[in-house]
């Protein structure tokens, strides 16, 4: 995964300093999560990336590494409503999207708002829960409303799901189906730390939690602002067919059975589009694609049985089918 540092700001026109300040913003951002999550740069760019793309998020990685303490520090710097549903199978439908409760003293119901009413929901370890309590987020992914008793409540906006789940453990779990993974517009990884990172952590950790160290940057109206100037980034043609034929190109590979969908194309563009901007520039090159195209693809498409048994990754077959497609511009550099 390529890295991500600040950049000479490269916007022009009369909105260059509105630009360069959200810049900066998002900036103050990265490095407000970095105080608390140490060694994961990449990972915590991507996240915030995802943020301002308006997509949901899914971390995939053995417990310990993280994943939880990340969604955390990301709520708590952005300035975001956080609510955490450890996912069992006991948990509800009714726990995440709200339910109605009679109130005997006014003779009617009232509704109890769900987990889901937040800016940040961490579904932790969401494959324990069971399909309908899964499925119970579809709505709330997709449209930012849950229905209860016919009744359609309103997300507060900016809404976010960061999902979890271990994959080496599959006692007692209830995989996503196709249909739900594709709602998350990037999974991620977060992997071991080196041996200076977890020295490092176990330092921070000695007296007090780093997390009390985190101050908020943004608010809910700022995270919205930065949305839409990310929307105004500058995807050519070339770039749109590119990311096209990136996606189509996982449909007639061999190793997939089933290919990416269109919505894969669209959480290419956002997501490249949002990570142009944190890079400094208001248009996006091949090279933002390029980085971003496993995270984005990766869960959205299923590797044939005999690339399985060979015990190939999506990553390696999407990196084979990413060199099947001419990059945009390459022979003018």
């Amino acid at each position: 995964m390529r890295e991500c540092k600040s950049m000479k700001f490269d916007y022009s026109g009369e909105n260059a300093k509105a630009f360069e300040k959200a810049n900066a913003l998002v900036h103050s951002l990265i490095a407000e999560v970095e105080k608390v999550v140490v060694g994961k740069h990449n990972e915590i760019v991507m996240l915030v990336t995802s943020m301002l793309a308006g997509g949901h998020v899914l971390i995939e990685d053995v417990p310990g590494v993280g994943k939880t303490t990340l969604a955390a520090a990301l709520s708590k710097a952005a300035g975001l409503s956080f609510n955490r549903a450890q996912f069992t199978p006991d948990v509800m439908a009714s726990d995440i999207t709200g339910f109605n409760i009679y109130n005997r003293s006014k003779e009617q119901f009232e509704f109890r708002s769900g987990l889901v009413m937040c800016n940040i929901l961490l579904a932790d370890e969401i494959n324990r829960a069971s399909p309908k309590t899964q499925s119970a987020l579809l709505e709330a992914m997709e449209e930012r409303q849950v229905t209860v008793d016919g009744k359609t409540y309103v997300i507060p906006t900016p809404f976010m799901v960061i999902a979890t789940q271990n994959p080496s453990g599959y006692i007692g779990t209830y995989p996503l189906p196709e249909a739900q993974l594709d709602r998350f517009i990037m999974r991620l990884s977060m992997g071991y730390p080196s041996e200076a990172e977890e020295m490092a952590i176990l330092s921070d950790r000695k007296t007090e939690n780093p997390m009390g160290q985190i101050s908020a940057v943004t608010n809910a109206q700022s995270i919205q602002e930065l949305r839409r100037i990310v929307s105004t980034v500058t995807v050519s043609g070339e770039i749109s067919r590119y990311i096209v034929q990136l996606v189509s190109a996982t449909r007639s590979a061999k190793s997939i059975t089933l290919g990416a969908s269109p919505r894969a194309s669209l959480a290419l563009m956002k997501l490249a589009q949002a990570y142009a901007f944190i890079r400094g520039r208001d248009y996006v090159l091949a090279e933002d694609v390029s980085a971003l195209y496993t995270p984005a693809v990766s869960h959205r498409i299923m590797l044939s049985q005999e690339a399985r048994l060979s015990q190939t990754t999506a990553a390696e077959v999407l990196a084979e089918v990413a060199r099947t497609v001419e990059v945009p511009f390459k022979t003018q550099r």
